[in-house]
């Protein structure tokens, strides 16, 4: 899983799309916090930015607060989930482009908060899936990050509790970027790949001084 993540920078933002990244977001982004997310625009055919809520916001919600609850669709599940299968069957596919995640490395009943990037520094793109739902009148974007197993993952799976199933997010490598976003969902689990080996983690600890400070009680 992830809740938790560093976001790419407007100056990186040209590295994926010449569309501009017009408003601001948190570089520390957890929940219900705004979010970029790259999709392909079905009129224009182009790769733009949207402003998004990370954690899905079905069409049926009342409230944004299920944000707190569906930053993270398992794609074992996410055809049936009340709060994914829409977006899943629309085949409504994106990335989020980001330099860190961030998940709990566990010693005994201690966690540590650790950064997880690409050992050559540069930021990599999520599978995520996206949702346009109205609340209170207003139209809210949001979208959720897929996740797989990782119980046998070399890496991803000396994260989280030690008794809990593992969990990874999913890299989209820059070569399929444009075949993620455009593709049909009969097709979509065979870009659900395991984390490639260019990626490492160093210990982050949290800044308690932070805005975030109650999100982040919350999550870790």
């Amino acid at each position: 899983m992830c809740a938790n993540f560093q976001p790419i920078t407007h100056a990186q933002a040209p590295l994926y799309t010449s569309n501009q990244l017009t408003f601001d977001f948190k570089d520390d982004i957890y929940p219900n916090y705004d979010s970029p997310l790259l999709f392909r625009n079905p009129v224009n055919r182009q790769i733009e930015w949207r402003q998004v809520r990370f954690g899905m916001i079905p069409k049926w919600a009342e409230s944004i607060d299920i944000t707190k609850y569906t930053y993270n669709a398992r794609t074992e599940t996410v055809m049936q989930k009340p709060s994914f299968k829409n977006a899943w069957y629309n085949s409504q596919f994106a990335l989020v482009p980001l330099q860190t995640i961030y998940e709990p490395l566990y010693t005994g009943d201690k966690s540590q908060r650790f950064g997880i990037h690409r050992t050559d520094g540069e930021p990599f793109t999520v599978a995520c899936i996206y949702e346009i739902a109205r609340i209170d009148g207003e139209v809210v974007r949001s979208m959720s990050m897929l996740t797989i197993n990782a119980d046998n993952h070399p890496f991803m799976s000396q994260f989280h509790r030690p008794k809990d199933e593992k969990r990874s997010i999913v890299v989209i490598p820059p070569e399929l970027r444009q075949a993620w976003l455009t593709c049909h969902v009969s097709h979509a689990h065979q870009f659900l790949q395991p984390m490639p080996d260019k990626f490492t983690a160093e210990y982050r600890p949290r800044n308690v001084t932070s805005n975030n400070s109650s999100a982040q009680s919350e999550l870790f």
